[in-house]
């Protein structure tokens, strides 16, 4: 930084380095966070199936966001395991969405629901005209998650890729 500006705040330094050099700016964020906050806040904890599955319910399905060489699935067979929910012992319903997908997917959902099993929905991305409305995903779990006789032990798992970012 010039000398002029030698004693200005990281604050007010940030603000300089966005306006004239914004290819540092990621970096100085970086610093700047982890000086106020703590490290916490940048490191990112590697994720915990386990964990997150604490945060579900029948009510509250686990969405995984897909990437390049990300596949959820093993995690979520893991942590079926340890409450001895397995595809061999058909309570664990694993769908890869896709053309005529629909009427199996939704069979599944109801089933699991009532059963207290458990059902996973991959790439709902591929369908997009059926997640919405009462007709669709989303009308679906509207009714199991207000249902009273949803089984306390179903879960839902869906994956889908992320929404293209318009350019």
């Amino acid at each position: 930084m010039p000398k002029a500006f030698k004693d200005c705040s990281k604050f007010h330094r940030l603000l300089l380095l966005r306006a004239m050099r914004p290819d540092r700016l990621t970096s100085a964020l970086s610093n700047f966070v982890i000086e106020k906050m703590g490290e916490r806040y940048i490191e990112q904890s590697p994720f915990n199936i386990f964990e997150a599955f604490e945060e579900s319910s029948k009510n509250v399905p686990i969405f995984f966001v897909l990437f390049p060489g990300v596949d959820p699935t093993t995690d979520v067979e893991r942590v079926a395991a340890k409450f001895d929910i397995t595809a061999n012992n058909r309570r664990f319903i694993n769908i890869s969405m896709g053309q005529g997908q629909e009427e199996p997917a939704k069979r599944a959902v109801f089933d699991c629901a009532k059963k207290g099993y458990w059902v996973m929905l991959q790439n709902v991305h591929l369908m997009q005209t059926w997640l919405y409305g009462l007709g669709g995903l989303e009308g679906f779990l509207e009714h199991v998650f207000t249902d009273p006789k949803t089984h306390s032990n179903f879960r839902i798992f869906i994956s889908s890729e992320p929404h293209p970012i318009p350019m």
